[in-house]
């Protein structure tokens, strides 16, 4: 009795051109990795070592162990930092999400007058954040500011002064000045989203608010896990709008993580805690990160596949 054999199995070999085509990306990736590597991981890298060290700035750098770690996280500031790092992220996550994917939405349409309203939407997001708290500060000045001059009583508050209202002032500025750069991702997702599934659902008899919830927000879900990392983790690094606006105040009640490092290495000197603070900004970056990657799924899938 014969046995047969086994039927060969060919192995597609890479065809020289496949493997040129492989390398030439390499090639250009070098560049970009070479940047991170050089302005990302080793100042990172810096960062971590300058934080078990002793130095003001200016003299010797004195290796001192745990001793700057230990003045960071005794410090009675650093909780008070961390959560209105943390209030300041939720209200304006709160406040841009909604208002960017109906922007976004509504931007999405090729029209010629929603076009133009989408480059008017751009405009806050062209400026610097500095000359837009300077320009803020002052229309709220309540002697001199927008009340005054529109004769209006109810604008002639101390809106920097209150703790509440400087942080509603804070949130409404930040969101004023992100929304469009959020809107714009909307824009393009809600583009990509297929015609053919509007088409469907008119056909069902469905109108414009039950096609927003049950097709376009579906198809915005892997969307709007990407917006909310970038402003999750861009609320940790405010610092200019803060700083120009509020200056932390009034008191500490807008002083957030970011200023915080800056007012303990620039202005006390103590450059080891602050660096501390550093470190600890880019780990909350870093694991808030990774709890919205967990939100989104696996996130290798489609924007269709999340339907």
């Amino acid at each position: 009795m014969t046995t047969l054999a086994p039927p060969a199995v060919s192995v597609r070999q890479p065809t020289t051109s496949q493997s040129g085509h492989r390398r030439s990306i390499l090639w250009m990736a070098l560049p970009a990795l070479l940047m991170f590597l050089a302005f990302g991981v080793l100042p990172l890298f810096g960062v971590l070592a300058l934080s078990f060290t002793t130095w003001d700035g200016i003299g010797a750098i004195v290796p001192s162990g745990l001793t700057s770690w230990r003045a960071t996280l005794t410090d009675p500031g650093l909780p008070h930092a961390l959560w209105v790092t943390f209030v300041i992220m939720v209200l304006s996550w709160v406040v841009q999400t909604p208002l960017s994917i109906l922007i976004g939405v509504f931007t999405a349409a090729h029209k010629r007058y929603r076009a133009v309203l989408a480059v008017l939407y751009f405009i806050p997001l062209l400026l610097s954040s500095a000359a837009i708290s300077i320009t803020y500060k002052a229309l709220l000045d309540p002697n001199f500011g927008l009340g005054t001059g529109l004769h209006v009583p109810w604008l002639n508050k101390d809106w920097l002064g209150d703790p509440t209202l400087a942080m509603g002032v804070l949130i409404f500025v930040i969101s004023w000045q992100y929304i469009p750069f959020h809107s714009l991702i909307y824009q393009g997702a809600v583009r990509q989203i297929p015609v053919s599934m509007y088409e469907a659902a008119q056909i069902d008899g469905a109108g414009r608010a039950r096609q927003f919830w049950s097709i376009t927000l579906p198809q915005l879900k892997y969307t709007i896990i990407t917006s909310s990392t970038l402003m999750v983790v861009g609320s940790l690094t405010f610092f200019d709008l803060i700083y120009v606006l509020t200056a932390g105040g009034p008191g500490d009640a807008t002083r957030a993580l970011a200023l915080e490092m800056y007012q303990v290495g620039f202005q006390a000197n103590l450059m080891g805690p602050a660096s501390a603070i550093a470190v600890i900004l880019v780990l909350v970056g870093l694991l808030l990160a990774q709890v919205l990657r967990r939100l989104g799924g696996k996130g290798d899938e489609s924007q269709l596949e999340g339907a």
